[in-house]
């Protein structure tokens, strides 16, 4: 079945889960989800251009134009395991709690000064994604870079299964998505399915050396080694200054010549991401001087680590995602920036389940600390925590921030907006430039 599926696929390249974008000749995939039913709309696909619908609805097998199948998902993520396995190229699979989007992104623009290299567009990184993107690479793609996320136990040995990476990388393990996993351990163990995999299929590992958890789960595998504290790191960097961009340095291998990066992305924390694509760069033998020109070109974007200079404050934008791991860097590194006025407005984190009480008291006493000049709580997860001092406001929801810096509104303040994507910071941000 999914042989002759791929006969079709052949022909236009190009598959739709979604009725409204329709490229002509493309294949239309006939999802189901909680509160739709693609099968409904698989005539429409067909009328705005679509060659061929693939259905799991009986009352449309036989029908023109209809390709029925018993699961629609099913069949295309065996679609995408078939077409990975027919192009043959080698697939990079990046996994983590923190910073994989970034990493991706990173790993992406250094490959690309030597290769033809195809990603994960924008987050697309799961069970549906996956397949999307693998789908998305054709004959030319010489290198194929797949971030893979989760939020339930044996989910990232799924999206391996369907994209069977050559490579793996881990970026960190952290307390995220608690509700779903239901303890850190548990976490640990989902992120450490692609380290599994690559066990099982003798591939090759990037790891963090700096990181023991990362060091001790890839013990007696084919690893390359990256860090700033670990003098026998394969590629080694070290941090220059972080004013509020980050300067740093990088080598591949202890007598190799040291080469600068000033990067665009803002946080110390962020060189970990800039030194795994160096290592993957230098693994694939991408020169070190192109390395540097990429990593120092890339510019972040859709809310994750961006400096916005405004009219009336300086803001850095990092709203895309949160969970406690990434917001203690995150505060850390504002902490540091030297300013007269910096102000932290945080949103809550979302889907940590038991901890999360703990979390946002932990974040709160960090705020009061004595850091920050004034300090805004947004979502009903603060509603808890005790608060004493005049320095800090509460507001249920984003609307309720606007009211309040529209009647407050600021000038010369240096602003850092972080928090998890529930909470829709970013409404916020006209009002804060």
């Amino acid at each position: 079945m999914i042989k002759r599926l791929y006969d079709f696929f052949q022909k236009s390249q190009v598959v739709t889960t979604d009725s409204r974008q329709c490229p002509s000749g493309s294949l239309f995939f006939a999802l189901r989800g909680e509160n739709f039913d693609g099968n409904r709309y698989a005539a429409s696909a067909l009328e705005k251009g679509c060659s061929l619908a693939v259905v799991d609805d009986v009352e449309l097998s036989g029908k023109p134009g209809m390709f029925y199948v018993e699961d629609v998902l099913v069949a295309l993520q065996q679609l995408a395991n078939h077409h990975r396995r027919v192009l043959g190229l080698p697939i990079i699979g990046i996994t983590g709690s923190n910073g994989k989007t970034t990493t991706k992104e990173l790993v992406a623009s250094v490959l690309s000064m030597k290769y033809k290299v195809y990603y994960t567009q924008g987050n697309l990184n799961n069970h549906i994604g996956v397949p999307l993107t693998l789908l998305s690479m054709n004959k030319h793609t010489q290198i194929g870079v797949v971030e893979m996320g989760a939020n339930h136990p044996g989910e990232i040995a799924e999206l391996c299964r369907i994209a069977e990476p050559d490579f793996g990388v881990i970026t960190n393990v952290g307390k995220a998505h608690i509700e779903g996993f239901g303890s850190f351990e548990g976490v640990r163990q989902t992120k450490g399915e692609l380290y599994d995999f690559i066990r099982a299929t003798n591939g090759t590992l990037f790891v963090n050396a700096d990181d023991d958890m990362l060091m001790k789960m890839s013990d007696h595998l084919t690893r390359v080694t990256y860090g700033v504290n670990d003098n026998a790191a394969e590629v080694q960097g070290r941090n220059m200054d972080v004013n509020p961009f980050l300067l740093f340095q990088f080598r591949s291998g202890v007598n190799a010549n040291w080469h600068d990066v000033q990067s665009k992305m803002v946080g110390k924390y962020n060189i970990s991401n800039f030194l795994v694509a160096a290592a993957i760069g230098q693994f694939f033998q991408v020169d070190d001087i192109e390395v540097a020109w990429a990593l120092s070109s890339y510019v972040p974007e859709n809310n994750r680590s961006q400096l916005i200079n405004g009219v009336h404050n300086r803001v850095l934008m990092d709203a895309y995602n949160a969970n406690p791991s990434s917001m203690q860097v995150a505060l850390e590194n504002f902490k540091d920036i030297r300013h007269p006025f910096k102000v932290a407005i945080i949103g809550a984190m979302k889907e940590l389940g038991h901890i999360s009480d703990e979390e946002h008291k932990k974040v709160v006493r960090y705020l009061l600390g004595g850091a920050f000049h004034l300090v805004c709580l947004v979502g009903e997860e603060f509603e808890t925590v005790e608060i004493e001092s005049n320095m800090a406001h509460r507001f249920a929801k984003v609307d309720d921030l606007v009211a309040w810096l529209k009647d407050h509104p600021l000038k010369d303040a240096f602003v850092l907006v972080k928090g998890s994507r529930g909470n829709k910071l970013e409404q916020a941000l006209p009002y804060l430039q």
